[in-house]
């Protein structure tokens, strides 16, 4: 804990020194797409007409995000984008030590000497390693959400979450939280913020805003390739083994039933919101896998979820420290980034059984969690 300082100095300069010396260190594909596409805004060219292919010609990347991301980034051509780059890191590193230091607050662990530590240890987990070399927002979001669940003013939680899911769709799930915490200020105030953020859209873009809305919302198909071994969502993980894309079919849907119920079950485990950590945790990892698509970098939540198993309320129960540093294997590893070397193409969905189902680990893993939890948080209480 003495060296946590070091370690973090270390963990950084390393991190640094990956992106900028080593060849294809970081490519910040996604930080370019932020920047570029947004700033078409004022041009009259159509955002979602915006590709990026200059370091993915196999794979021209569109803006996928909401309008009001675009509002959002649009200043960012401003800045030169190597000083944009190096900032956008810096600043993730930030945003993981304010979410590592928000969950340990969550569960009365505070101390910065152990924030530090498992900050340096984050840093090289796949989900912040893609993070980093993708230039990707989602760690900042989950801070957003952290800072909503640790606050008790309505408004400011409210703001947090409609503001990251006008950034971004997947933060909404966050107000399943609210409702089940019975915040009803947060949860409404949370929609109006997000609404707003739809209004704000429509007056800046236009046509280009109802557009996103009324076509291409809910179209996987254009956010990425939906079989590829990056994608720990149902959709993705169903899609592998039949060979095609599952789409929300018979699968896929009791996939994410059985997932709803093993929430249920987890949340009323640990006493629901009595516990703000694990039940945040337990929203976001339904909302992971019922989402389309789950990038590895969505995945940031683990962290949280393995500070929570090792230093929260069920930390002295069998198995806590088996699934806490489980995880941490797994994500140091980096399984799905490991089985992306044997696939033939992110495109080509079908492949061999061992490797379709080996793609599962991620929601395996999830719901063995979700199953411990809801066992051992009622024999614990």
């Amino acid at each position: 804990m003495t060296l946590a300082p070091w370690l973090l100095a270390l963990s950084v300069a390393a991190r640094l020194a990956w992106t900028y010396l080593v060849p294809a260190g970081a490519n910040f594909v996604d930080l370019h797409v932020y920047v570029e596409g947004a700033a078409t805004i004022g041009t009259g060219r159509p955002l979602y007409d915006f590709v990026y292919a200059d370091q993915t010609p196999d794979f021209p990347l569109p803006f996928t995000y909401p309008p009001f991301a675009a509002v959002v980034f649009e200043p960012l051509h401003l800045v030169p984008f190597g000083v944009l780059a190096f900032i956008w890191q810096i600043s993730v590193i930030v945003a993981l030590y304010g979410v590592v230091w928000l969950s340990l607050r969550l569960i009365d662990r505070a101390d910065h000497r152990l924030a530090m530590l498992w900050t340096a240890v984050g840093i090289w987990t796949e989900p912040l390693r893609s993070t980093f070399d993708y230039g990707q927002v989602n760690v900042i979001l989950v801070l957003a959400v952290l800072g909503a669940v640790y606050s008790s003013r309505w408004w400011l939680s409210g703001l947090l979450v409609g503001l990251a899911a006008g950034v971004k769709l997947t933060p909404a799930v966050s107000g399943l939280y609210f409702v089940g915490a019975r915040r009803w200020g947060a949860a409404l105030f949370s929609a109006v913020v997000f609404f707003g953020t739809v209004g704000v859209s429509l007056l800046v873009l236009g046509g280009q805003a109802s557009y996103y809305f009324t076509d291409l919302l809910g179209d996987a198909d254009r956010v990425g390739p939906i079989g590829t071994s990056f994608n720990q969502s149902w959709r993705g993980g169903i899609s592998r083994i039949l060979g095609h894309d599952a789409e929300y079919g018979p699968a896929v849907v009791v996939g994410v039933v059985v997932t709803a119920v093993l929430a249920v079950l987890a949340w009323r485990a640990i006493g629901g919101a009595q516990d703000r950590l694990g039940a945040i945790l337990i929203v976001q990892l339904f909302g992971l896998l019922l989402s389309p698509i789950s990038w590895t970098h969505h995945w940031v939540w683990l962290l949280p979820l393995i500070l929570w198993l090792l230093y929260g309320a069920l930390r002295d129960q069998p198995g806590a420290r088996w699934l806490g540093w489980g995880w941490l294997v797994l994500i140091l590893v980096g399984v799905p980034w490991l089985l992306s070397f044997a696939q033939p193409s992110i495109w080509e969905i079908s492949r061999p059984w061992y490797l379709a189902w080996a793609g599962l680990i991620y929601i395996v893993a999830t719901l063995v969690t979700l199953t411990w939890i809801a066992v051992t948080g009622r024999r614990s209480r």
